[in-house]
């Protein structure tokens, strides 16, 4: 969600216009479209742990790749259809995952418990970025942050344990 609030105001404190960000945000909700389906379908043919740390991984490549390099329309463009493609790529996969090992009688209370936190990370998020914001003048340490926060999921994810709980049957008295 820091892109989602930020990124707009980040382009223009780098002397981009207000179109040039807006375009962004358009461009990462299109990619999210295609994203979503590429990594639902890998979900379904590859491990799902794995896919995970690919996808948090790439995201922190790819944002330290643009806050590397000089800041132009066509970089925020490419940035902008590149972590829409990863951004909600996780949606289907995490949710596999919990089905996977859980199975599905209570998938939807695991799926939504997972993504409250996910929405309190998110705000969260937004917040942090509005302090350092505030504090520094800059974005960039919210930056930094996230490529660890991506490099960190990435880790944690490797090794989940994705096997299904296996319930021992319950037997009448």
């Amino acid at each position: 969600m820091f892109s989602s609030v930020h990124f707009p105001a980040y382009l223009v404190d780098q002397r981009m216009t207000p179109e040039t960000g807006m375009m962004a945000l358009a461009l990462i909700g299109l990619f999210n479209i295609f994203g979503t389906f590429l990594w639902g379908w890998l979900g379904g043919r590859y491990t799902k742990k794995y896919l995970l740390s690919v996808l948090y991984f790439t995201r922190a490549v790819v944002i330290a790749i643009f806050i590397s390099l000089p800041i132009t329309p066509f970089s925020v463009y490419l940035f902008g259809a590149t972590i829409g493609f990863l951004w909600l790529g996780t949606v289907p996969v995490t949710s596999g995952l919990i089905a996977d090992i859980f199975g599905v009688k209570y998938f939807s209370t695991l799926t939504g418990i997972a993504f409250l936190f996910h929405q309190v990370g998110s705000f969260i998020g937004v917040w942090i970025a509005g302090y350092f914001f505030d504090a520094t003048g800059s974005y960039r340490l919210m930056w930094l942050l996230t490529i660890a926060m991506g490099v960190l999921a990435a880790l944690i994810n490797m090794p989940i344990n994705d096997r299904q709980i296996v319930r021992p049957a319950v037997t009448p008295a």
